[in-house]
């Protein structure tokens, strides 16, 4: 997800790590935070892969700021990882809004709706947080913990407004009206 969203950010335009880290952050927020540890040595694994280079410009205060630039292969890089992203980057809500976040900049349709599709299909697949002894999922209508209750009911919800958004999209990608909701 970090390398995700530094070729993301950069594909826009050249940043100075500092401002890079706040826009990860602005994107993860509370969930998760990017720390220093983090960040500059994933810049320093992409910059030595080629897929970025740095370069000294002043700063406001006199000190050089280090500016960091995506090259050809690190927009070659950030287009593979967006038209197949890995399957924790369907599954996790969090690493997809990465995905989608960036999705728009693979330039063909068809290549963002099959990215769409995989994602609606796990959301498809029946699943919940909590399991009778016979494996059955648990209903929110079925489960008497309030607390569990309103987990389930809030992931209901979002997932049906998560569906409707994507059969959406796809249609408009692929130029036709909504199939399903």
């Amino acid at each position: 997800m970090l390398t995700l969203a530094i070729l993301g950010f950069l594909y826009d335009e050249p940043l100075h790590g500092y401002e890079l880290k706040s826009r990860i952050t602005g994107l993860t927020g509370h969930v998760r935070p990017v720390s220093d540890g983090a960040l500059y040595p994933a810049i320093t694994r992409l910059e030595k892969a080629g897929l970025l280079v740095r370069h000294s410009e002043p700063g406001s205060g006199g000190a050089a700021r280090q500016v960091l630039e995506l090259t050809a292969e690190g927009r070659a890089e950030l287009e593979r990882r967006l038209s197949d992203p890995e399957e924790v980057e369907i599954s996790d809500q969090i690493r997809f809004f990465t995905v989608a976040t960036f999705l728009d900049r693979l330039t063909d349709p068809a290549r963002q709706a099959v990215v769409l599709r995989r994602r609606l299909a796990f959301l498809e697949a029946p699943s919940s947080f909590f399991y009778e002894a016979d494996g059955r999922p648990v209903t929110a209508e079925r489960e008497p913990n309030p607390f569990r209750r309103g987990m389930l009911l809030v992931a209901r919800a979002s997932g049906t407004a998560e569906r409707a958004w994507l059969a959406d999209t796809i249609a408009e990608l692929e130029g036709g009206a909504a199939t399903a909701r």
